[in-house]
């Protein structure tokens, strides 16, 4: 290689994001990663608490909104990843999924984890997309 390429770092402007040391997104040439994310507004307030379908909605907005200050869009998006404490809920989950993804069917999976940061965060889900 004969130069590097170009690292964007894109914030949402979370307290966490400088205390744990990570961004809501990072771009390295065409490739976008977006971290876990989950429902938690501006404010630090969980949305939808007890809501699997409303917090997927939330947190995939977020993620357009991350993919959109990184140069991407959600047409871009090749791998979701999604993280539920309960498996049983997958098709609020899904359902809400397929609401962004039905005609871009990016590679997909979702797995169920013992619990995320609060109890109240019911989905966490992160995704790569590439420009």
């Amino acid at each position: 290689m004969t130069g590097m390429t170009e690292r964007i770092l894109i914030s949402s402007g979370a307290k966490w994001e400088d205390i744990v040391g990570y961004s809501r997104a990072v771009r390295v040439g065409n490739t976008v990663e977006v971290a876990g994310t989950t429902a938690v507004d501006a404010q630090g307030q969980v949305v939808g608490a007890g809501d699997v379908y409303r917090q997927t909605q939330f947190i995939l907005s977020k993620i357009e909104k991350a993919l959109q200050e990184a140069g991407a869009s959600m047409t871009q998006v090749v791998r979701t990843r999604i993280f539920l404490v309960d498996i049983s809920q997958w098709e609020a989950a899904g359902r809400a999924h397929g609401e962004y993804f039905r005609h871009v069917k990016p590679a997909s999976s979702m797995i169920e984890v013992k619990g995320l940061i609060s109890p109240e965060l019911l989905v966490e889900i992160e995704v790569t997309a590439i420009i």
